[in-house]
Formats: C-alpha cells, structure tokens, sequence
C-alpha cells in the first residue's frame, strides 16, 4: 500500500449478506478502499426490488448500500460456485453475512474450517438476535429489534402508541457496530468469528436507562420530543409555520435560555431538577416565547444567547444547507446524489468510488485461477 492508496487498499471483503445491516457494513469497509465483491444470488439481491428507483431502474437502496464494491453472481447451491466462493475465501480477509444460524454451515462454510484454510479470516455475523440465545432462529428485522430494545416503548406522544422510527434505524446502526466490530477483529489478526445482532446494537443506544431500571426501577415514558433529564428539549412552532428545534442538556445553555424567555430568575428554573419538576410549565413558556416569535427571529435569539437551537428541516431543505455543501457531506456518484463518507481522515481519506454496480457487472473479474481478485 502506497502513501496515496486509500486505508483498507490492502483488505478483501467478500459480503454475501442481504438487505441492509450487512450490506452497510460492508459498504463502509469500501468507503475506505477496502476490495469488497458483493455476492448475490443470480436473480439478484432483494434490495434491488425495494424502494424508489433511479432512472436506470436499478433501486436508490441497491446504489447506496453496495456502492465501492464488485458485483458478482454465485448459485451457492451450486456446487461450482460455491467452490468459487471457497477459494474466494481462501485469500479475503473479511466474510460478512446474515444468514440466520446455522445456514452457512449448511452451505459447507464452517468458520472452523475456513480459519484451518485461511488463519487470517474474520467471519462477521449480523443477525436479529445473535448466534446463541432462545430467539437465534427468528427472523431478523429492524422492526423486531425496535419493538424489543425498550426504543419503540418510549417512542411517541405521551397519549399516543408506541411509535417504530420511519427509517431503517437498526440497519443502520447494526451496520456501523458491524464495520467497527470487524476492524477490531482485523486488528487483532483475524482467525474468529465477529456476532453482531440487531436488538444489542439498538440497547447499546439506550444510554443509562438500563441501568435506571436496575437501580431505581424507572421506566421512562412517552414525551414526544421532550427528554427525560433536561427541559425545555423538543420542538416549538414558530408564528409563520416553522419549526425550531431546542436543546438545554448543559446547565450553562439552559440558564440561558430561561434568560431568553425572561425566567431567569424564577428558582423552579434554576436547577435541571427543578426544571424536570416543573416540565409542563417550562414547556409552555417556551412554546409561548417561540410562538410570538418569526422562525429567524427565534434562531437569531438563539444564535446571540449561544444557546443550542436549529430550524427542523426536511431533506430537501437539508441538501441545499450552506454548512452540508461547505463540507462535502453530499456527494455526487455516476449522476446520483447521496451521503458522502462517515467521517474524514487527514491523511488517508476515503472516497465513494462507484455506486451499486448492475447484476454481474464484475462477474468476469472474479471466477477461474486467473481473476484479478487471487491475482491482487
């Protein structure tokens, strides 16, 4: 690897998982400069089939979630592909898939035997609900983990049901774990297995609540955008229609913005406790203030206090934002706009290369003795 490749220049990454948490992972190895061949099954991936399409048909989940890698088809019910498949192994640093357990040792791809062929091979496994455990054998859904984690429960209007988020949030985040899982097992040498799950990725976002419940047996509720341990924190109409977003998690901040809507003095808004205890009252004071007040009005109030608050904006309204574009964190791909990379690095940046490659686009490469992939 020279100075100007990019970090993982020198991993090969063979993703054999399906929509999305696997693919992510994935997908964020490339990002990186990782040789990633996305295997899917010659009638293809079930996320080319989901959602809006891009004016070449392919799906705008397909180009985002398998962007920077090969494209190649394997029967692995064949016994020549997955022979193929085998020798792909034999020299790839990373396998990631999402069977449910068990499958991939039914397919004759037993980690124990892979490491005996290749020692330096990490085996990255997302699931629902891990490898182990009474519920390994159910299906893996984000909505599942979202359900269970605790996520859903407090999720909502305080009158209102529990409410799923309007994303692949689990995906996402399992995704994330996922990549930053197997880059430590890459660090330590490879040779084992990686476990990833849905439902532990969503409780690692719980924060302290769990152990709120194990100590003080607290269980928070549904306060729609408020937060358990600081008010005023949600979202208040503005007098022409706009939304302004409020956060007062330091105590500095929220001396402030009592100041702002002229409470400062009030000893009920003094303390974050006393804040808590007097929830509704604060809240409507803020909604009151934000309510007289023009959107920019609010902000630039906002702005001059150095008190934390931000218009809400829809993604259209988010793509045209002055500090997005300043910062390169939409990119443009064969002609599509999408996320640019996770984070930047100073000296070995990563790039988004390509997008979601056509049904066998790579086929050629990676087949036979002499494909580039055992050549590399």
């Amino acid at each position: 690897m020279t100075v100007s490749d990019p970090p993982l220049a020198d991993l090969r990454v063979v993703d054999i998982s399906t929509i999305f948490a696997g693919p992510h992972c994935a997908r964020y190895l490339a990002d990186f400069g990782a040789d990633v061949a996305k295997v899917e099954r010659p009638s293809g991936d079930s996320s080319r089939n989901i959602g809006w399409r891009a004016a070449d048909g392919e799906t705008l989940w397909w180009k985002l979630a398998n962007r920077g890698k090969r494209a190649i088809t394997l029967d692995l019910k064949n016994s020549g592909d997955l022979a193929t498949l085998k020798r792909m192994l034999s020299v790839a640093d990373v396998l990631v898939e999402n069977f449910r357990p068990g499958k991939l040792e039914a397919l004759g791809l037993v980690p124990d035997e892979l490491f005996e062929t290749n020692p330096k091979l990490t085996i990255t496994r997302l699931t629902g609900f891990g490898q182990s455990g009474p519920y390994r054998d159910r299906p893996g859904f984000a909505t599942l983990a979202e359900a269970m984690s605790g996520f859903a429960s407090m999720n909502g209007e305080a009158d209102g049901a529990p409410l799923l988020p309007p994303i692949a949030l689990t995906d996402e985040l399992a995704g994330l774990a996922a990549a930053f899982a197997t880059m430590v097992a890459v660090h330590a040498g490879g040779g084992q297995t990686v476990d990833v799950n849905l439902l532990e990725t969503m409780m690692q976002i719980m924060g302290p609540l769990i152990s709120a419940w194990h100590t003080e047996g607290y269980l928070q509720p549904r306060l729609g955008s408020g937060i358990a341990y600081s008010v005023p924190r949600g979202t208040y109409q503005a007098s022409d229609g706009g939304w302004i977003a409020i956060s007062t998690s330091s105590d500095s901040v929220a001396q402030r913005v009592m100041e702002i809507i002229g409470v400062a003095d009030d000893e009920r808004f003094q303390t974050f406790d006393g804040r808590i205890q007097n929830r509704e009252k604060v809240d409507k004071l803020m909604a009151e203030w934000v309510s007289q007040r023009t959107l920019t009005q609010a902000l630039e109030a906002f702005e001059t206090a150095e008190a934390a608050a931000a218009p809400v904006l829809d993604v259209g309204q988010l793509s045209s934002d002055p500090h997005v574009a300043s910062r390169g964190a939409l990119v443009e791909v064969n002609g599509l706009v999408m996320q640019g990379l996770v984070a930047s690095l100073s000296r070995t940046p990563g790039r988004v290369r390509w997008v979601g490659r056509p049904l066998g686009a790579d086929n050629e490469t990676m087949p036979g003795s002499d494909a580039e992939w055992f050549e590399n």
